[in-house]
């Protein structure tokens, strides 16, 4: 369950779970691409508790990755840790809270421009307001700054994360629950570790869930899918531009 993956480069792959039949340990595998197919190393776990919400973004000036995830067997707090790749295995060091209080819906890029993590995630223990908090990572661990929100009333919910490389942004799109679950997306900009955001904008105005968001650099534009719940739940996509802090 709650599977993720990223592209590392060199024809591999990481795919971060949940895996149900080790007690729903945090567990990631390394996946090489060979023509048209596929093959994996042995999964490592790297949470021996439940994990949940798993998130994972590659760093590629450290060249590695960083897992976010809610981990059940710590009071469901946010935590993420690096990952090193090294061949067909991977490695991990200690696992790092970046929020001491029920956190879930992770999402994380990598900001190439500041070379830093983005953690989007809803945050229980604050109303479940949508938030965001940025990690450096160093050798095998990451420290984060201060946490930012980017709704302050009502719930966010199904979090996504895109970096946008051309204009040095971060987009997040999000369920907002305080204005009868649009899809609603906002940029954020980073500056040293912290992270502050413009005013959101509503890309859908029905119930909208499930998204999946990717930066097209070609055209140099964000690609939003959801579900449109006020449309018969179809699949839907969406472009937007990125202009200083709005979208």
């Amino acid at each position: 369950n709650y599977n993720r993956v990223v592209y590392i480069g060199n024809d591999k792959v990481v795919v971060a779970y949940q895996d149900v039949s080790n007690s729903s340990y945090g567990t990631a595998v390394v996946g090489t691409i060979s023509g048209t197919s596929i093959s994996f190393g042995t999964p490592v776990v790297y949470e021996s508790a439940s994990s949940v919400y798993n998130a994972i973004t590659y760093d590629s000036t450290n060249e590695r990755v960083v897992i976010a995830y809610q981990d059940a067997g710590n009071s469901d707090y946010g935590t993420a840790i690096v990952g090193t790749v090294s061949g067909t295995s991977i490695s991990f060091g200690t696992a790092v809270v970046f929020e001491s209080a029920n956190s879930n819906n992770m999402a994380v890029t990598f900001d190439s421009t500041n070379d830093k993590v983005v953690i989007a995630y809803v945050d229980s223990g604050n109303s479940s307001y949508g938030t965001a908090i940025v990690g450096t990572v160093s050798g095998t661990s990451i420290s984060f700054g201060s946490a930012a929100t980017f709704m302050t009333s009502g719930a966010a919910n199904h979090n996504a994360l895109v970096y946008d490389s051309t204009n040095g942004k971060v987009v997040v799109a999000y369920q907002d629950g305080s204005n009868s679950n649009y899809g609603t997306a906002v940029v954020g900009t980073v500056s040293g570790t912290s992270i502050s955001f413009g005013t959101p904008v509503v890309f859908n105005s029905s119930a909208s869930s499930y998204f999946g968001i990717v930066y097209d650099s070609t055209n140099e534009k964000v690609v939003i899918a959801y579900k449109d719940d006020g449309n018969s739940n179809y699949g839907t996509a969406i472009v937007g531009t990125v202009s200083g802090t709005s979208i």
